[in-house]
């Protein structure tokens, strides 16, 4: 199997990973995707549909996205291996899951300071108390 020099990389792939995207990136998410394909069939459902979720409302970057999936995959595969019941894991309220498990990575900060942003604002609109005062607005 060939590798990758460590030196610059050539015009040709600068110019394909413009048109493309990152080529690195592809080979991480094709690597992911051959990780949920070898978990058991009920592992690979939950870990389809969290996937289909995270590409709605998750990160739009390829970096950020590729570190989610991946510990998503660690988390699976040891859940899998420990079998561990998928309610264990994801408990009764998946989007809860969901919600804390996007909490833990920058994009998923991002939206639950703008979400808390945003809360606060109505809640002054409204005129309801609030000892936090949130100059960002």
């Amino acid at each position: 199997m060939a590798t990758e020099s460590p030196g610059p990389k050539s015009r040709y792939l600068q110019y394909l990973e413009i048109i493309t995207g990152s080529l690195e990136e592809k080979k991480r998410y094709r690597q992911y995707k051959a990780r949920i394909k070898r978990l058991p069939e009920n592992y690979r459902t939950a870990a389809e549909a969290l996937e289909r979720y995270l590409m709605h409302f998750g990160p739009a970057d390829g970096a950020g996205a590729m570190t989610m999936y991946e510990d998503l995959a660690d988390l699976l595969e040891q859940g899998a291996a420990d079998r561990t019941p998928i309610r264990d894991i994801f408990g009764h309220d998946p989007v809860e899951f969901v919600e804390a498990f996007m909490a833990n990575y920058p994009a998923g900060q991002y939206r639950a300071r703008e979400r808390d942003r945003f809360t606060s604002a109505v809640a002054r609109a409204a005129g309801e108390g609030n000892t936090r005062e949130d100059r960002t607005l």
